[in-house]
């Protein structure tokens, strides 16, 4: 009788889907769109001659990796050591694990106090 030996079996590893839009809208009104564009649009200004100072507004921000449900989309954000360059979102574990060191978040009318800088940004 010919034995045969069982392959011990790995279990398959699962793809996470990181979503480039949360579906949200980027702002609330022209007036806090306004601000979004003003503080973005100058922070590449000051930073336009620093390869590595990276700048984004309204970019999907995964801080976990295997964890798609936690994320943030500041209305701008800055990352020194980065590079410029164009993303679909930033996966922290793919940027030497670089989380964004200044976020801004305009207020809209809507905004209520749970929604406010002191909100734990990991919640």
């Amino acid at each position: 009788m010919i034995s045969q030996t069982q392959q011990p079996t790995t279990p398959k590893q699962e793809t996470i889907h990181y979503p480039d839009s949360d579906g949200q809208p980027m702002a609330d009104n022209t007036l806090q769109f306004r601000w979004i564009v003003i503080i973005k649009e100058n922070l590449d200004l000051i930073f336009t001659d620093d390869p590595n100072v990276f700048v984004a507004g309204d970019l999907l921000w995964y801080p976990i990796e295997g964890d798609n449900r936690i994320r943030r989309a500041p209305d701008a954000m800055v990352v020194f050591g980065r590079p410029k360059g164009d993303r679909g979102s930033y996966k922290q574990w793919e940027e030497d694990n670089i989380p964004p060191q200044v976020v801004f978040e305009i207020l809209s009318p809507g905004n209520t106090q749970r929604d406010g800088p002191e909100t734990d940004v990991l919640r």
